[in-house]
């Protein structure tokens, strides 16, 4: 159905965003499935996750793994993770389109600033937070999303530090709007990705049948050649197989 893609710096929001964003779509379809992929879900931690690039790097691909799994026509699939990269967000846009679903970029648009400061009192009060070092690498890091952008867009704008993360905000419920609404001839604001050339696999039937087919062509060439060869033989009939017809002809 969709793939929600959360981004945002660290300690901005989004985690609290992604569970506000899961209430309101529950709410407004009682049967929709919703899953919400992050690092806690892989049993993996905040600072081992990015402690170097290497590890990072492992990390987003774990994650991408999962949601390549996890995609489908039937359910909503939220990533909860930095998503601070653009050339990950586009490789994610790309997994949506191979799908045919909805995609969206949801941003927590929180200055560095209150982002420091909510880190600080996660780390006094025992929470999942981040180093001090590996937070200010990944601040420094971030590549803030940009509507012109394919895979940046539609992109939903959440201000945390100014207006607060509840579940009743506009902004999730424009997103639950778009995220939900029936798509038909009439529907303009709603765009549904549709799979190209390079992301559909060919059928395994028809390259099965096109080597079935080359295969016989080629029996039958070289009977005929085998026939040609015998001069001083009379023959009107070749012989192709068990499987296959026999051709008559005339010398």
């Amino acid at each position: 159905m969709a793939l929600v893609v959360m981004c945002g710096q660290p300690c901005s929001g989004k985690s609290e965003a992604a569970a506000c964003l899961t209430a309101a779509l529950r709410s407004s379809m009682a049967d929709i499935t919703v899953r919400v992929i992050d690092e806690s879900s892989l049993h993996l931690g905040r600072n081992d996750s990015y402690k170097d690039m290497v590890v990072e790097k492992n990390l987003r691909g774990v994650l991408r793994s999962e949601v390549d799994r996890s995609v489908s026509r039937d359910s909503i699939i939220i990533v909860d993770s930095l998503n601070n990269i653009k050339g990950y967000r586009y490789e994610l846009w790309c997994l949506a389109r191979a799908s045919g679903i909805r995609y969206c970029v949801f941003f927590c648009d929180t200055e560095v600033g209150h982002c420091r400061e909510w880190n600080v009192k996660r780390q006094e009060k025992g929470e999942p937070s981040y180093d001090s070092n590996i937070f200010e690498d990944l601040a420094r890091r971030f590549e803030r999303p940009d509507r012109r952008s394919r895979w940046d867009s539609p992109l939903f704008e959440l201000f945390p530090s100014r207006e607060g993360i509840v579940e009743s905000s506009p902004v999730i419920a424009e997103a639950v709007s778009y995220l939900t609404k029936k798509v038909d001839s009439k529907t303009r604001d709603v765009k549904v990705l549709q799979p190209t050339i390079a992301t559909q696999s060919v059928r395994t039937t028809e390259a099965n049948s096109l080597y079935e087919m080359d295969k016989a062509t080629q029996e039958v060439v070289s009977a005929i050649v085998e026939a040609q060869s015998g001069l001083g033989l009379a023959m009107n009939k070749i012989s192709l197989g068990p499987n296959l017809p026999t051709i008559s002809f005339t010398v």
